[in-house]
């Protein structure tokens, strides 16, 4: 059974930064890929960043030039380091884990989930 935890989640104001963590646990590898999404109040789910097990990065549109995703295999930690926040980015943050995959994938796709960190930008 696999399992991840989520941290670092919190208060910011407009601007400022915070870097998010999820540690994964049980039968998983460190090189699965995995992914960032988000989800506001009263919105759908979105995915934020992925990760592919080539560590190829995608990012949606409106986070491209202030987060960035990765991971340290060793601990098997994936990371979201978050620039220059924004107060739309208020949202539970979820990770997401598959499997050896290459290339970009749906959220469907994603078998592990985290129970989420709340980020909230203020402005």
């Amino acid at each position: 059974q696999v399992q991840l935890v989520e941290s670092g989640g919190g208060s910011v104001q407009a601007g400022g930064s915070l870097r998010l963590s999820c540690v994964a646990s049980g039968y998983h590898y460190p090189t699965f890929a995995a992914a960032w999404f988000r989800q506001a109040q009263g919105k759908e789910r979105e995915e934020v960043a992925s990760i592919d097990s080539a560590d190829s990065a995608t990012y949606t549109d409106s986070v491209k030039g202030r987060f960035t995703i990765s991971r340290d295999s060793a601990t098997k930690t994936l990371y979201l380091q978050m620039n220059s926040l924004k107060p739309e980015d208020t949202a539970t943050y979820y990770c997401a884990s598959g499997g050896t995959w290459y290339g970009h994938f749906p959220p469907g796709s994603y078998s592990y989930w985290g129970q989420g960190t709340q980020v909230t930008v203020s402005a």
